[in-house]
Formats: structure tokens, C-alpha cells, sequence
């Protein structure tokens, strides 16, 4: 199976090669966790490789600082081969899926949404006071939009990697649109952060087993502490 490089030797090797080329991942989790930085480490690998990258970036997380730190000689050449696209509210979520998929005609090598829920999250608490219809459209765009990524990854062999939020349910952490996500997407890999101690969960996989792994965010990427 084909993988691309996540930017880091040790989730490489916690991954057994890194992101399946043909799958969805998701990579979810509180506030803090790590999840862009994930993101960014990805792109700026493929970027560096000459490689397109479309993210799509939803919560103003993407740092041009942060791109500079992670690779300082290269960063100009770097940016130029992230296709960046911003939207502030749901509908220009919409919006910028379409340009996506226009963008495809570029040597697209991975396909980024930073993150997938947080302005479906918004419109869906603004739809609450309306009738079940204008809920019914927002959750169908939601699918839409999970499902074309689905479909880019399984046709054209380009990963896709999205970051989701979590909630608070029972003493558990649940995804945002969990069941809508975990029909879609192979991947899941769960972040937490307990008093500065990040650990990532393999949660679902094709052919890995459930593990974790305890790392530590530093100025050239991510590195591990441990893992089981």
C-alpha cells in the first residue's frame, strides 16, 4: 500500500510508513493537541518534494511562522506549493470544495482540511431555531463534502488528512459528526494533551492494530517519547 510521508521519522515508524495514499485520515481532539501542527508537517513534506498541496484551512491555524520553522531554508519555495484556501463560514466551505476539486488538474500530491466540522458546527447551532429541513441541508453538505474527499482519495490515490473536534459525552471524548465521519474515513487517530503530555491513539486502522504513542512537539516537528 502506498503511504506519503507524515514529516516525522517517528510517526513514520508508529504508522509503518505513514499516510495511506488512497484513505481519509482523521486526526482529532481538543484544543491544543496538536492537530495542525500534524497538518503542517505533512504538507510541508510534500510541498518540499515539488508537490501541490490544497489545505484548506477553516480556524486560521495555518502559520507561515511555523512553515519558516519547519523548514527555513525552503519555506519560500515551500509556500508556493501550498494551494491555501480560507473560508470563514460554512457556505464558503462549500465554496471551497468546488475550488478544489478545479485545483485537481494541478500535481496534487495531498489534500488537507484543517479543520472539517468547526464551521459546520456554527451554521448548525445558527439552524437550530429553523425547521428540520435547514438541518437536513447542513448535515447532507457535510456529507457531501466527506464524501467527495472520500471518492479523490479511493480514484485518484491523493490522501486526504482532516483534523475534527471532539465533545464531551458521558466521561468520553466523541467526534463531531462522529458517525458521519467514521463511516468515511479509514483513519482515526485520536490526540490528547494532559498537562503538556500529548499522546496520540491509533483508533482505527486497516491494517494496524489499536496503540498509542507519547510525543512531544519541538521547533523542527514532532518527536516521540515513547510508545506501546
Amino acid at each position: 500500500m502506498e503511504r506519503i510521508s507524515s514529516g516525522s521519522y517517528d510517526l513514520n515508524k508508529w504508522l509503518y510508513g505513514g499516510y495511506e495514499s488512497d484513505v481519509v485520515t482523521v486526526i482529532y481532539g481538543g484544543p491544543g493537541t496538536g492537530k495542525t501542527n500534524l497538518c503542517l508537517l505533512a504538507a510541508v513534506s510534500q510541498a518540499e518534494k515539488g508537490n501541490k498541496v490544497i489545505y484548506i484551512d477553516t480556524e486560521g491555524g495555518f502559520s507561515v511562522e511555523r512553515v519558516k520553522q519547519l523548514t527555513p531554508a525552503e519555506y519560500e519555495t515551500v509556500l508556493n506549493n501550498i494551494i491555501l484556501l480560507k473560508p470563514t463560514t460554512f457556505n464558503e466551505q462549500k465554496k471551497a470544495f468546488d475550488e478544489l476539486l478545479r485545483n485537481l488538474k494541478a500535481q496534487v500530491s495531498l489534500i488537507v482540511v484543517d479543520s472539517m466540522t468547526i464551521l459546520y458546527r456554527l451554521e448548525f447551532a445558527n439552524a437550530r431555531d429553523k425547521n428540520e429541513e435547514e438541518i437536513q441541508k447542513i448535515n447532507s453538505e457535510l456529507v457531501r463534502q466527506i464524501r467527495i474527499l472520500a471518492e479523490i482519495t479511493r480514484k485518484k490515490e491523493i490522501p486526504v488528512l482532516i483534523t475534527n473536534q471532539v465533545y464531551r459525552w458521558e466521561d468520553e471524548n466523541k467526534m463531531v459528526g462522529g458517525d458521519i465521519l467514521k463511516y468515511w474515513c479509514k483513519c482515526l487517530i485520536e490526540l490528547e494533551n494532559e498537562n503538556g503530555k500529548r499522546t496520540a491513539y491509533l483508533r482505527k486502522h486497516r491494517s494496524l492494530p489499536e496503540k498509542n504513542m507519547q510525543f512531544q512537539i519541538v521547533e523542527e516537528g514532532v518527536k516521540r517519547r515513547g510508545w506501546i
